[in-house]
């Protein structure tokens, strides 16, 4: 095989990367849409639907590993063509967890369909949700589009996550304060809004991979955080509610 030939079938390689990468993203980005949906309506059908979806995702992750191994071992890419398949291999395993993630929220819808509405949580996950899903939206254009600005704002977006997890943390614990009868039903909202929160975190992720892609360095920032829900302390009303910052 010629030189030229060589370099178009390396070419198709990476093309063929980039457009797992973006199948990958896509079902992700259609994945937490039906979960969210399925989580506000009380949809088990949509809730069964989206967890199964996850097979799909798995089984991309693998075309990815298996094709950028081979990449590695017949191309050797150097400097930003290592880069790029580097980034593609780490980006699938965060879209594989983003996955996970998504499916365990629509199992959770399944049982919580069989409790009581739990004042405004649903709407508020919704909310949290919609910060998450352009994030994704984004990370994924900017991976594309190989826009290390574009990621950055991204990355930026993650405290906004992890302040409205900390707040919905705080009601979720009042309400189970107020009424023990909605403990079950709190706790698997507790864990579906903490599912969020690490979806944004692994969203971060992509986003930094993006700028080590095109910049060739990781950002130079620490990663902005907000969650302070593992400090939260709600007590009881005489003594009121308080965060603890110890």
């Amino acid at each position: 095989m010629d030189s030229e030939h060589i370099v178009r079938a390396y070419d198709r390689d990476l093309e063929r990367l980039d457009n797992l990468i973006a199948e990958m993203g896509g079902r992700a980005e259609t994945m937490l849409a039906d979960a969210v949906a399925a989580l506000v309506r009380r949809d088990t059908d949509k809730a069964a639907r989206t967890a199964a979806a996850d097979r799909r995702i798995d089984a991309l992750e693998a075309e990815i590993d298996a094709l950028a191994m081979r990449v590695l071992a017949l191309r050797q890419p150097m400097a930003e063509d290592l880069r790029v398949v580097i980034a593609g291999l780490k980006t699938a395993g965060d879209l594989e967890r983003i996955g996970d993630y998504i499916r365990n929220m629509a199992n959770r819808t399944v049982a919580l369909s069989r409790t009581r509405s739990v004042g405004g949580a649903a709407q508020t996950i919704a909310r949290m949700a919609a910060i998450v899903q352009t994030m994704l939206k984004n990370v994924l254009d900017a991976y594309a589009a190989r826009d290390a600005d574009k990621a950055d704002d991204v990355r930026s977006r993650d405290a906004d996550v992890d302040q409205l997890h900390t707040s919905l943390f705080r009601e979720l614990l009042t309400y189970m304060m107020e009424d023990p009868r909605q403990i079950t039903a709190c706790t698997h909202l507790l864990f579906i809004a903490k599912n969020l929160e690490r979806i944004g975190d692994h969203v971060t992720n992509i986003a930094e991979y993006v700028h080590l892609m095109v910049r060739g360095a990781k950002p130079e920032e620490g990663r902005p955080k907000g969650d302070r829900s593992s400090f939260t302390v709600i007590e009881s009303e005489d003594g009121g509610d308080r965060e603890d910052q110890s």
